[in-house]
């Protein structure tokens, strides 16, 4: 099976965003791009992830057209294509409806440093207006006001995460969610103190080699 590593990774963070609360059912979707392959493993259109295997799992060329795979991809295929043409440093993207992370983009309000681990994304989250789902006006909206960042909230919708790779973007969607959710629960008792533009500056800095390395290289 083509890309058949791909698709198995595609299948296995389907379920792991329902066991981690960022969806339900068939909501949000992922995919993967290989850039030796320069196609793009995407998840199948309405199928509970309880129930997709890596078979199921579509490959799409850069313009979309299928290239292998029984089913319809995901109907957010659009925004996708958007963000891997947008971000030439992206290779995966994952979209979760995620309920204090959807709580925002319903209010329209951005998530701004109320900790420093919003730095996953950038130095805040931006919020994309509102367009219907799975159109082109909505992968336009996405395309247009990602940026740099590394998260971004659909107005009425949830959220995009993305990243060099599926567990970077599955990551960032997880850390995000926790931010949003500690946004909430401030703004219910008062007015947060944010963490000072300087001091995001670093975070996000420190933010870039974040992680294990490989010390036997150094």
């Amino acid at each position: 099976m083509k890309l058949s590593f791909e698709r198995q990774l595609i299948a296995d963070y389907g379920r792991k965003l329902v066991h981690a609360g960022l969806t339900t059912g068939s909501g949000g979707n992922l995919s993967l791009l290989s850039a030796e392959e320069n196609l793009i493993a995407i998840g199948p259109s309405g199928m509970d992830y309880a129930d997709v295997s890596a078979q199921d799992v579509v490959l799409v060329d850069r313009a979309g057209k299928v290239v292998d795979g029984r089913w319809k991809p995901s109907s957010e295929l659009s925004f996708h294509l958007a963000l891997y043409d947008r971000r030439p440093d992206v290779r995966a993207v994952v979209h979760t409806h995620s309920v204090y992370a959807t709580t925002m983009a319903c209010l329209h309000r951005e998530i701004p440093a109320v900790h420093y681990l919003v730095a996953f994304a950038g130095k805040k989250v931006p919020v994309a207006p509102y367009a219907t789902f799975g159109t082109a006006e909505l992968a336009e909206s996405v395309r247009n006001h990602i940026g740099d960042n590394n998260a971004l909230l659909l107005a009425n919708h949830g959220l995009v995460a993305v990243g060099h790779d599926l567990p970077q973007a599955f990551n960032v969607a997880e850390e995000i969610e926790l931010v949003a959710r500690i946004y909430y629960q401030a703004c219910s008792i008062g007015e947060p103190v944010l963490v000072a533009d300087e001091e995001m500056d670093r975070v996000v800095e420190k933010f870039r080699t974040y992680g294990q390395q490989d010390c036997s290289k150094t």
